[in-house]
């Protein structure tokens, strides 16, 4: 009887196929629309997946001002930042930030998600966050995540 070796295949440049895939965020709740959204991001939905390689895709989201947060979230949730000077701590709630900026909601979440290394900075370039339904990157032919 032959033993068969299998064999473990690392991931390298060559092998990577990029796809883009849109997202529409209409009704969907933030944390768990934002885990998928870094799972793609990072590659980790791909069978080739290595943690030292960016394997991932693009993401396009739509209707970022529509999703929503459980509970009291939107009036408890503050978002905080600091200018680096003296007394420079600004924040917002959840329901200002949302009719402010709200593709920040979304970038924010989803920038907490990934590593903070070069390598995150790189999965982050590959996140689109649009308010309406349009975006300009038609020509790619995005495939529809959830």
């Amino acid at each position: 009887m032959e033993k068969t070796q299998k064999i473990t295949k690392m991931a390298n440049p060559e092998m990577i196929q990029r796809e883009w895939y849109v997202v529409d965020a209409e009704g969907q709740t933030l944390g768990r629309l934002v885990t998928k959204i870094a799972t793609i991001l990072r590659g980790k939905h791909r069978p080739y997946y290595s943690s030292n390689l960016d394997t991932g895709d693009y993401v396009i989201v739509l209707n970022s001002n529509k999703t929503r947060l459980t509970g009291n979230k939107m009036k408890d949730k503050e978002y905080i930042w600091h200018s680096l000077y003296p007394g420079g701590q600004k924040s917002l709630t959840a329901e200002k930030m949302n009719k402010r900026n709200p593709k920040a909601m979304i970038e924010w979440a989803v920038k907490g998600m990934l590593p903070k290394t070069k390598l995150g900075d790189q999965h982050f370039r590959k996140l689109f966050v649009y308010e309406g339904t349009e975006h300009p990157h038609a020509a790619q032919k995005p495939k529809q995540l959830i």
